[in-house]
């Protein structure tokens, strides 16, 4: 790493690594953790402070240097913009939502863990997407206005450009999709096939034992773990919530709680929540005979 270069730099050079690091560690695709590395060093000899480029040139700017796509991108600018990098502690096992989301001005301790708890989310790409598709202000104490300050700050915090907010409503993965992956991640971890990280939270003996899936399909990256939040200890569901992060080649995130259905027509069935109606009609295609 070039001592040289100024220290945002460095620092934020060396977290690109460490995600790398985790991404092998954890069967990741080679590609993407060498794209890591590349963007690594690229950071690291750059010559000027990245929060200086950040300020002038956004994230067009990062987009411009050698070895920086799209993702990698966004992952600098949110680290030049809040200091922490969601999906680097999804990897090291440390990510806190509710924290993350009380960065966000008028969200405070017990609206982000409402937040949380309502939509299953847990990372500010998510919450963004929530704002804009109505589910944020449908959860209690939120409401249009207060959505709306929520948009507004986090368009500017995410630093979008306008080829992302255009894909904020484009389709996701299909639910076959996600539902394969689903399986793939419960089976695998059943037969103690995966590598296994110590979430720091809800872990006071710091033991490693939550399962991680890196897959692909087509041309959807998805990292996969089960739920460790608050709620899913509580009702007894860290072996059956499943949630599943992704993004496609144009780096578009997604993410989806996937869950054993208790009651009504599905009862028995894993089903994505907020995506029930396409989850039925997926299981009645796969059971009505050919």
């Amino acid at each position: 790493m070039d001592d040289q270069a100024p220290k945002p730099n460095r620092e934020i050079a060396e977290q690109l690594r460490q995600a790398a690091d985790l991404l092998e560690r954890q069967g990741a695709n080679p590609f993407r953790v060498q794209a890591y590395r590349r963007a690594a060093d690229t950071v690291a000899h750059l010559p000027e402070d990245v929060r200086d480029l950040v300020d002038q040139q956004g994230i067009d700017g990062l987009l411009a240097l050698p070895g920086i796509g799209q993702g990698i991108a966004k992952a600098v600018h949110e680290l030049v913009m809040t200091g922490r990098w969601g999906r680097l502690e999804r990897l090291r096992g440390a990510l806190d939502p509710v924290q993350l989301f009380q960065i966000v001005p008028g969200i405070g301790p017990q609206l982000a863990q409402l937040i949380h708890d309502a939509l299953h989310l847990d990372n500010l790409e998510a919450l963004e997407a929530a704002a804009h598709d109505g589910r944020l202000e449908a959860v209690p104490g939120v409401g249009p206005r207060r959505a709306a300050a929520v948009r507004a700050t986090l368009a500017s915090l995410l630093g979008r450009s306008r080829f992302i907010r255009q894909h904020l409503a484009t389709d996701g993965p299909g639910v076959d999709l996600v539902l394969d992956v689903d399986r793939e991640y419960r089976e695998q971890a059943a037969a103690g096939q995966l590598p296994v990280i110590a979430p720091k939270r809800f872990n006071p003996d710091g033991k490693a034992w939550l399962p991680i899936l890196h897959a692909q399909r087509g041309d959807w990256h998805f990292t996969v773990l089960y739920s460790n939040t608050a709620r899913a200890h509580e009702l007894g569901r860290t072996q059956d919530w499943v949630v599943v992060y992704g993004y496609d080649g144009h780096h578009q995130e997604i993410q989806y709680t996937v869950v054993t259905e208790t009651r009504g027509p599905l009862r028995g069935q894993r089903v994505i929540r907020g995506l029930e109606a396409a989850c039925r009609a997926f299981h009645e295609r796969r059971e009505s005979p050919a």
